[in-house]
């Protein structure tokens, strides 16, 4: 299919790509280092994962468009990986993720995704987003020193408990880099990724000049962030291990698939093409197993940057190619100056993000219907949020089933009668 499509490739596509490319490339720079430290992960890991992934997926994925790397959908599942198993159980799991998601290529396993209710589908990404927006609380705030839990509702008792610990200049940081991406948003809606990036470079570098040493930076917490991919390791694997593992993989695995084949239906609707799901789950199986040699995190299809890429005329895959070799260029060149940007300031772009990715609307709707759907909706969005992500869709999936059920026998009931 890619082949068929580089077959009238021209120059003028070639530019598009290219600039494209360079465009997803700045949004993904923020995303990969907010969603790592959101999970509990030093941040260069999320470069080292958009670079690497976004590489894999543009070149053995089964959508054109597709743009794959570190996403919110996966920062309450890692955190809680991390905060039981450690970071380099995390990678094992992820490697685990991909060669499951290879079988379930095999299984056909993508084709079902068409059943998946959306009930389900909106009430788990409400309930992430939710997630992702108060974990950037503390960023926001400047309470760095807290614990973090697994469970939402800790978390949210910890924040109340240090309110007195509040940094003001970490709150001025924050609230100027959020004032900065809403104004040139304002003039400029499509800016997406330069909103994100003037706001963080403006915001870091006054509270660097007007704050130094009052405000944590990436450097302070995590170290300088190395120009250079790491070289490919693999923790120790153990039979053991690869059974503790085995359900946190498994999740990591219903995750990726379930995000990348909904991120590529999206972009067939707004392209009027058609994506292979057997072929992005044998992907999207390789990103995984390969990223983690890699030191980098489990990666999927990108919902956010896919749409971009889209809209800035992007025609193959090329593009993401472009967008990881942008990411890899800044690293190298440009790492040790992302060393000095605050927290405060990457707090304002992932609220943004999961206020983007919330489905308010569309929650909005379902929830007014007061059917079946609004139950598996609440149901599936609070356990969601008040236990984990897991649960949430697993109940959703046996309330839908439930529900499909009743009514199949409750219609076979009346089928009955009027032939009697």
């Amino acid at each position: 299919m890619k082949l068929e499509i580089l077959g009238e490739y021209s120059v003028h596509h070639l530019k598009k790509d290219v600039l494209s490319g360079i465009v997803v490339g700045i949004i993904a720079i923020p995303l990969g280092l907010g969603f790592s430290i959101a999970s509990g992960i030093n941040p260069v890991t999320g470069l080292y994962t958009t670079i690497v992934a976004g590489l894999l997926i543009s070149i053995f994925g089964g959508s054109r468009f597709q743009i794959g790397g570190p996403t919110g959908a996966f920062v309450p599942v890692l955190l809680g990986i991390m905060l039981q198993f450690g970071y380099e159980n995390l990678l094992i799991a992820g490697f685990m993720s991909g060669i499951l998601l290879i079988i379930f290529a095999i299984c056909k396993v993508g084709s079902l995704i068409k059943f998946f209710p959306q009930s389900t589908i909106i009430g788990f990404q409400s309930g992430i987003a939710v997630i992702i927006f108060t974990g950037q609380i503390p960023n926001f705030l400047g309470l760095h020193n807290i614990d973090k839990s697994k469970y939402f509702y800790l978390n949210m008792k910890e924040i109340f408990e240090n309110l007195t610990k509040v940094n003001i200049y970490s709150v001025i940081t924050a609230a100027l880099c959020l004032l900065i991406i809403l104004v040139v948003l304002h003039f400029s809606p499509k800016s997406i990724g330069i909103s994100y990036l003037l706001g963080i470079l403006f915001s870091s570098l006054i509270s660097s000049m007007l704050f130094s040493g009052q405000i944590e930076t990436i450097s302070s917490i995590y170290g300088k962030i190395p120009n250079q991919l790491p070289i490919p390791h693999f923790p120790q694997v153990t039979i053991d291990k690869m059974i503790t593992l085995l359900p946190s993989s498994f999740v990591i695995a219903i995750l990726v698939g379930l995000q990348s084949l909904l991120t590529a239906r999206v972009a067939d609707e707004m392209t009027q093409s058609k994506h292979c799901s057997k072929r992005e789950l044998i992907g999207q199986g390789i990103v995984n197993m390969v990223t983690p040699l890699f030191h980098g995190i489990p990666a999927a299809g990108e919902i956010a940057r896919t749409v971009t890429n889209i809209k800035n005329g992007a025609s193959s895959p090329i593009a993401g190619i472009t967008h990881a070799l942008f990411v890899l260029f800044v690293l190298l060149l440009l790492a040790p100056y992302a060393s000095y940007v605050s927290l405060a300031s990457l707090a304002p772009v992932l609220m943004l993000v999961a206020w983007n990715i919330s489905k308010r609307e569309q929650f909005s709707t379902i929830l007014k219907d007061k059917s079946t759907h609004s139950l598996i909706l609440t149901t599936t969005f609070l356990l969601t949020v008040f236990t984990n992500l897991t649960v949430g869709i697993g109940a959703g999936l046996c309330l839908s089933l439930l529900f499909f059920l009743k009514r199949r026998m409750k219609n076979n009931h009346n089928e009955l009668k009027e032939t009697k």
